[in-house]
């Protein structure tokens, strides 16, 4: 497996566009994006499980259950969600862009993100459309505006690739996503958009990406909102050339590992990149009887505002730990329990059996200090691990939130 650069034009047959068409006035950033497969895709995608969904999302559930898809459409800047005409401005954006491309409006997915309950501009999109689809590109520039334009409070794009060998075929996996606030475990308000050269079969391509999707977007969290806009698609297009995936067996696995790791890299980066964050929080659960136990227990840490604010605080309050895992709703028995924190400055031991340790303060204020920030919880009761990411919680977030319409 080798990391390299391209994003979603990494795959052999994809281009991608960013532009700038005005959603938000007074705003110069990329705004709408468009990623587009030479070829035919069979396609999947995972969505929010908010009961409230904006309307690209009702429109790409349907969507993905065609046989084919070639594209994706999506702006930033206006969620297109709880608004006036949301459903009949999805459907024009999806049939607009359809339309440039030459191809049926049920092979473009739509994606929107932004404010919620404003009447999207769908006249921008189409003034934008011409522009959008000439700035099409199968280089790294492409992907790389189109990572900018589904940014909303993101301070940093988020892109990565990996090739791998398959079947005696090179094989490659690109994404890009967008996430910074309202992220909570069964997806935030992200979208991200993977595109893949392998040829794999519909239902294998969807069985692997809610496998993926599990272990990586599942279990991130910023703030413990979940989102109405929330969306995971892939598209693959089969141009690597290797025999089709059509069931479990050791492509299979080797193309969910890439997966994985594809999607583990860019969660982590939502993850740091949480609105107003200072630091990256990974939460890792050992010795637990099951993966299920486990996970509840890393996301109740992660999710915790008060270990959140501790970490903001470079304070080793190991108490706000073992808190968060007594209410997490799983039964444990707290003198089995062993907590370290840890990071590139090194590991400290700060609870052994449920009872507090004495450690050195300023060396676990330096742990707490570097930008990742790793909590070890040790349950003592089995053999199964899992790890979860989240944020600290800063004066910022409050900012950012606070003002977030106006």
């Amino acid at each position: 497996m080798k990391w390299i650069e391209g994003g979603v034009c990494a795959p052999k047959g994809f281009q991608a566009a960013g532009i700038h068409c005005g959603i938000r006035p007074n705003h110069t950033k990329n705004d709408l994006a468009l990623i587009v497969s030479d070829t035919p895709c069979t396609a999947a995608g995972m969505f929010t499980k908010n009961a409230v969904k904006a309307a690209p999302v009702l429109v790409d559930i349907q969507s993905v259950k065609n046989e084919t898809a070639k594209a994706i459409i999506a702006n930033s800047g206006n969620a297109n969600a709880c608004a006036p005409h949301d459903m009949e401005n999805a459907l024009a954006m999806q049939k607009l862009a359809a339309d440039a491309l030459g191809v049926s409006p049920d092979e473009v997915l739509v994606g929107s993100t932004g404010v919620i309950g404003q009447e999207l501009n769908i006249a921008k999109i189409a003034e934008g459309i011409p522009q959008l689809t000439a700035a099409l590109s199968g280089t790294p520039s492409g992907s790389d505006e189109a990572a900018k334009a589904i940014m909303t409070t993101d301070t940093v794009k988020k892109e990565f690739a990996v090739s791998f060998e398959l079947g005696g075929q090179t094989v490659t996996i690109g994404g890009i996503s967008k996430g910074s606030g309202m992220i909570h475990p069964n997806m935030g308000t992200m979208l991200c958009y993977l595109t893949t050269d392998c040829a794999v079969a519909k239902d294998v391509l969807k069985k692997a990406l809610k496998e993926a999707c599990n272990v990586t977007f599942n279990r991130i969290s910023v703030d413990g909102d979940t989102s109405t806009n929330d969306s995971l698609l892939i598209l693959a297009n089969g141009q690597a050339g290797n025999a089709c995936i059509t069931g479990e067996g050791e492509d299979y696995d080797t193309f969910v590992s890439v997966l994985k790791a594809v999607c583990k890299a860019l969660a982590r980066k939502m993850a740091r990149d949480g609105e107003g964050a200072k630091h990256l929080i990974t939460c890792t659960v050992s010795g637990c009887l099951s993966e299920a136990r486990a996970e509840v227990l890393a996301k109740s840490v992660i999710g915790s505002s008060l270990t959140k604010a501790a970490v903001f605080g470079e304070d080793a309050n190991w108490g706000r730990v073992l808190c968060a895992l007594g209410y997490s709703g799983e039964e444990f028995d707290p003198l089995n329990v062993d907590i370290a924190f840890a990071s590139e400055a090194g590991h400290i031991d700060v609870c052994a059996k449920g009872k507090g340790l004495l450690f050195d303060e300023d060396l676990a204020k330096e742990i707490l200090g570097c930008e990742e920030v790793i909590i070890e919880v040790e349950m003592n009761e089995g053999n199964v691990e899992v790890t979860c990411w989240g944020c600290d919680l800063t004066y910022d977030y409050v900012r950012i939130n606070g003002d977030y319409r106006t």
